[in-house]
């Protein structure tokens, strides 16, 4: 009996095909091969909102054979990703390919083992037309958000690369409401007034903080409120009024979910929410492990339930026991409970099989698939190890109905940090320097007093991380929309990053205050919180997608004739962005403009002054060949390429990416291929033992080719 498995990628493919056998023909769709078209709407507004659907261009081929594979097999399983896309791939590959009903049957993998895909192969089912349908309202919606949207955009601010959409509306809104926050914010005074003292009866100095007076916590708000504390103390003997001791006990963090994932990865590694997803993309579909072949290392990676199978928390609990000791274990699996509203249908992010460690199969890993893997598992495997114990001493310091307050906190028992310890966005600035042994009623001597003017700080600016959980406190979005949707406002330039921190362009005020003042619902947080759960209603069956189409549309369209109305013949100007650098011909602040190939620094004095220059931003690494910085850059056409901050100087130039991973053989910058996908770094330098030759590298090589200067050029090495 012929049996064709369709899944999305030649990695998952491969896989599942491993686990499967010869019985069973497995092939990748590729993604997405039957979609709304990009250059219409798509969508039959006047025939209740009926989609119109066509073969995604440059898939022919891809479309011709599974249309041949389908139609000599007696069973097609459509075994795509197991949420609401990977459901409507299936519905589409059956529409498309024209699967009959009897022999269309579906199956989802949480995890890709032999034994997860072995059960679901034996328990396929229909495909859940309520999934599809959630997906197709939002598919829907965001067109009609977008189609409609982004014309007046074009039109009103004269740039055809726009766009507004629904869920990028509004955390573009959040990222501007902070700013706003900030500029508003008008700082408060406060002091920090720090004691020396030292034991009278022996040796030890240590400090303390002003806490109060009279028992009672009091903030010191004026350098006279200070110094009236220091003048009525200063000379006089300390004594030790309390000393608490006792133990804390802190819990571990529960298994990531998708958005947990993303701000711990983006806080500890750096990583992107879209890089995050896609490392772990390659996690989940297989990795090939020495002596293993290809295996499924994570569990599925878009999911926001804390739920963990009882085989795999038995697991855990088997290897701490058996590898850090029974007094690490919990004693019993630690299960988490899932959010209100969350979608239960697969379980938190795990290790496949947790006896695969890091250490383990760091060989065969990439820097950035270790890394993530590392994460991963480490969180999970502290989730179910014991509580970690801190031994607290706090003491407090009486002088003068004045109280001065000392902490220190140890650790006694490590617990689960032996393995994972949660990043935290801010650092506590209390003071915990170690105490001497100290006993109540023990007299000290001042030493020295350290008086320090603070003010108030404004809230931070969201870094990717913050944003993430501010949209999943808000309920906006779902774990598979926080990535591209923060992709989206940084692609289209309506935020930038600062480091770390997202700020708001004006590109991105602009196209804000025009959505607030005519568009109030697609930006107001409850209205998309309430389209979510609109959306959550039809996956579980309870509304008809339609009816919310309909009733969305009656407001948005009534919003967009009066936007229509209201803005006849007016033309918005995007302020320009100010930078640092200053023109090199007649000295005025240089502002950032977006040309054809991206943004690059003009002189604001054109048609007078017309000096333009590259933005340049500095890549991870140093140069190969003087050690200098190496530098992103933009040829007149468009290209991307990378060379030492020397210029001609030193001459070093190449179109691989640098990465922050140095060669263990030679220590220099490794570099990659530049593109999406899964990327290994290589050394370059000729003289190392590590070094991959060109053909090696995966470029092909040409005869001719262009120079960053858009001249023609026949080249030798790509990295010279």
């Amino acid at each position: 009996m012929a049996k064709l498995v369709i899944v999305e990628s030649p990695a998952k493919a491969k896989t599942i095909e491993k686990y499967l056998g010869s019985d069973y023909n497995v092939k990748a769709s590729m993604g997405h091969l039957r979609d709304l078209p990009r250059s219409t709407i798509g969508v039959d507004i006047e025939n209740d909102f009926t989609p119109e659907y066509i073969p995604v261009k440059g898939r022919e081929s891809v479309i011709t054979d599974l249309k041949k594979s389908a139609k000599s097999a007696d069973t097609v399983y459509l075994a795509t990703d197991p949420d609401r896309e990977g459901e409507a791939i299936s519905w589409h590959l059956k529409e498309l390919l024209g699967i009959p009903d009897d022999k269309a049957r579906r199956v989802t993998f949480n995890e890709i083992t032999k034994r997860v895909v072995t059960q679901s192969i034996n328990a396929p089912r229909d495909i859940d037309m309520d999934l599809v349908n959630a997906q197709q309202a939002r598919r829907v919606l965001d067109r009609l958000v977008g189609y409609k949207l982004s014309p007046l955009l074009w039109r009103k601010m004269g740039r055809p690369k726009l766009s507004a959409g629904r869920v990028q509306s509004v955390a573009t809104r959040m990222v501007v409401d902070r700013e706003n926050e900030i500029r508003a914010f008008v700082p408060e005074e406060f002091w920090q007034l720090d004691v020396t003292l030292d034991r009278t009866a022996d040796e030890g100095s240590f400090r303390a903080r002003y806490y109060g007076q009279n028992g009672k916590k009091l903030e010191l708000r004026s350098e006279a409120e200070v110094e009236k504390v220091v003048s009525e103390v200063e000379g006089k003997p300390f004594t030790v009024s309390s000393i608490k001791r006792g133990e804390t006990p802190r819990t571990p963090s529960p298994p990531f979910i998708t958005s947990t994932l993303q701000q711990e990865a983006s806080r500890r590694l750096g990583m992107t929410p879209a890089r995050t997803m896609s490392i772990a993309q390659q996690l989940y579909e297989g990795i090939d492990i020495t002596g293993q072949g290809t295996v499924g290392l994570i569990t599925y990676m878009r999911t926001d339930s804390l739920r963990i199978s009882e085989e795999a928390l038995a697991a855990a609990g088997s290897f701490i026991v058996d590898h850090y000791g029974k007094e690490y274990y919990a004693g019993s699996p630690r299960r988490f409970r899932t959010k209100a509203g969350a979608q239960d249908a697969h379980e938190a992010i795990r290790p496949s099989n947790v006896l695969l460690t890091p250490e383990s199969i760091k060989k065969d890993l990439t820097g950035e698939q270790y890394r993530l893997y590392r994460l991963i598992w480490g969180r999970f495997t502290a989730s179910q190890m014991a509580k970690a114990i801190y031994d607290n001493v706090v003491v407090d310091v009486a002088c003068a109905a004045h109280v001065f307050q000392a902490k220190y906190s140890e650790i006694k028992f490590p617990g689960y940090t032996a393995v994972y310890e949660e990043s935290r966005d801010e650092e506590s600035e209390e003071i915990r320097n170690p105490l001497p042994n100290l006993n109540e009623g023990e007299t000290l001597k001042p030493v020295s007093f350290d008086r320090e003017q603070r003010f108030t700080q404004p809230p931070s600016r969201y870094t990717e991380a913050s944003l993430i959980r501010a949209l999943e406190e808000k309920g906006i979005g779902r774990p598979s929309t926080y990535a591209p949707t923060i992709s989206t406002i940084t692609g289209r330039e309506y935020v930038s990053k600062d480091g770390r921190y997202l700020k708001p362009t004006p590109l991105g005020e602009t196209v804000n205050t025009l959505m607030c003042d005519y568009f109030k619902d697609i930006v107001d947080l409850k209205f998309t919180k309430n389209m979510e759960e609109s959306l959550d209603d039809i996956e579980a069956g309870s509304t008809e997608w339609k009816a919310v189409l309909r009733k969305f549309y009656n407001g948005f369209d009534k919003e967009l004739t009066d936007a229509e109305k209201a803005l006849d013949g007016v033309r918005i100007k995007v302020p320009d962005e100010e930078s640092d650098e200053l023109c090199d011909v007649c000295g005025r602040r240089m502002v950032v403009k977006n040309g054809r190939f991206g943004r690059f620094l003009a002189c604001p004095g054109f048609p007078d002054c017309t000096f333009t220059k590259p933005i340049v931003v500095e890549m991870p690494g140093h140069c190969p060949k003087c050690g200098g910085k190496i530098l992103k850059r933009t040829s007149k056409n468009g290209y991307t390429y990378y060379a030492c901050e020397r210029g001609q100087d030193c001459g070093f130039m190449t179109w691989y990416v640098p990465v922050k991973e140095t060669c263990p053989a030679c220590g220099k910058t490794l570099f990659k291929l530049s593109g999406k996908g899964q990327r290994k770094p290589f050394c370059i330098n000729e003289s190392c033992t590590n070094f991959l030759p060109e053909e090696k590298r995966g470029y092909k090589k040409k005869t001719t080719g262009t120079k960053p200067d858009g001249k023609k050029k026949t080249p030798k090495k790509a990295a010279k």
